[in-house]
């Protein structure tokens, strides 16, 4: 939407990312069944799947197909027993059926505990330990529940996709700090960030918190870039210095942020942000060559030039050009060759490897500052050479 954004990825400071499918493969898988006490586990796996059986979410499939998998547990025909389920919602996070006279609820934790608590009963010791071990592994505890018991927790893992780390790690290297955003629990969050490697993490993350993330970064004058693509996400895409919208995501956040990714893949804002850096090396390289350059230009011309005026300055003629002819003439075919020599370098761009900005700049000082100090001297040098060389002949 902007090339200017592009440029100024390269200056960002702090990454914000979505931890579902940006960092983690998005689709929780049901790994492990895990009863209450006095309930088998072939038990809870069928209750679990008669509540799953609607639920056509990647979530709500695999734990049909684990159940099927460990306990032979096939899908039923449920029309004959005037099954009612019962649809999940943001508002009860949890989902469900009724048949038989048993009502089965699946859901959050907290959803599960506040509905036990309507009929006077709560989570078991047992159930509440192992969802905090579930948490802190960084898996996703669902409570399983009939007729106001709990029966159990479904264990659902999020897979890290592969190579993050190295990719933070990489981000690190340029500077840059990352955050996951995330709407889980803080100890869910944690073992993520913790396997990902990321350097911090905003747990249960609310549209607003991550407004304040990004304002409170700014303030303390740093460039923040964010990806994103639900309608909740635009007011934070907006308020970034750079937002990346998914191309599957809404018209609201696309319109919302000042790049579109037209493959919907998040990570892509690092190879973004590399894009940006070599810009800024480019035109960084570019212009302390020239500065450089002109400076030891006019220092090899102007006392060549004024050395039959002002004697004196003889003593500051270090390349010893013949005239200030040749020395003004040489400066200019050097001038008109050493800018055709630089298009390949400003089209091509400046290598970039990841560094910290302290070292791209003693690189680039290194580089393009010293030699567009010494290259002048040669050149022009060598150039007074061959003219005043063809004026004996």
């Amino acid at each position: 939407m902007s090339g200017r954004a592009v440029e100024a990825a390269g200056d960002v400071n702090t990454l914000l990312l979505d931890k579902t499918g940006t960092i983690t493969l998005g689709n929780r898988q049901a790994a492990e069944f895990i009863p209450a006490p006095g309930i088998t586990a072939a038990e809870m796996a069928d209750a679990a799947q008669l509540a799953s059986l609607a639920d056509e979410t990647p979530e709500g499939r695999s734990i049909v197909v684990l159940a099927k998998e460990l306990y032979n547990l096939r899908g039923r025909e449920l029309a004959s027993h005037e099954a009612v389920f019962v649809p999940f919602t943001a508002q009860t996070r949890m989902s469900g059926v009724n048949l038989d006279g048993r009502e089965i609820r699946k859901g959050a934790v907290d959803a599960i505990t506040k509905y036990l608590h309507q009929f006077g009963t709560s989570l078991p010791r047992e159930i509440q330990a192992s969802v905090e071990q579930i948490a802190r592994s960084g898996g996703t505890p669902l409570v399983v529940a009939e007729n106001q018991r709990a029966l159990g927790v479904i264990y659902l893992k999020d897979i890290v996709k592969g190579g993050m780390r190295e990719r933070f790690n990489q981000l690190r290297a340029m500077g840059i700090k990352t955050v996951m955003i995330t709407g889980d629990n803080p100890l869910t969050a944690a073992a993520i960030a913790r396997e990902a490697g990321v350097d911090d993490f905003l747990a249960e993350a609310t549209p607003k918190d991550k407004m304040d993330l990004i304002r409170r970064e700014q303030a303390a004058g740093k460039l923040v870039a964010m990806t994103g693509d639900g309608t909740n996400d635009a007011p934070a895409l907006a308020q970034a210095d750079v937002g990346v919208a998914m191309n599957t995501g809404t018209q609201a956040a696309k319109e919302a942020g000042n790049m579109v990714d037209l493959d919907s893949n998040p990570t892509k804002l690092i190879e973004v942000v590399a894009i940006g850096k070599q810009l800024l090396m480019t035109r960084g390289a570019l212009t302390t060559f020239s500065i450089a350059n002109d400076v030891a230009k006019y220092f090899a011309i102007i006392p060549a030039m004024f050395a039959g005026t002002f004697p004196v300055l003889n003593a500051l003629n270090i390349m010893r050009l013949q005239t200030p002819q040749s020395a003004i003439l040489s400066a200019v075919i050097f001038n008109a060759l050493i800018i055709v020599a630089l298009i390949p370098l400003a089209l091509r761009g400046v290598a970039y490897k990841p560094m910290s900005a302290e070292s791209l700049l003693r690189q680039n000082l290194l580089v393009y500052g010293f030699g567009g100090l010494v290259v002048p001297f040669i050149g022009i040098k060598l150039i007074d050479m061959f003219i005043t060389g063809i004026k004996l002949v």
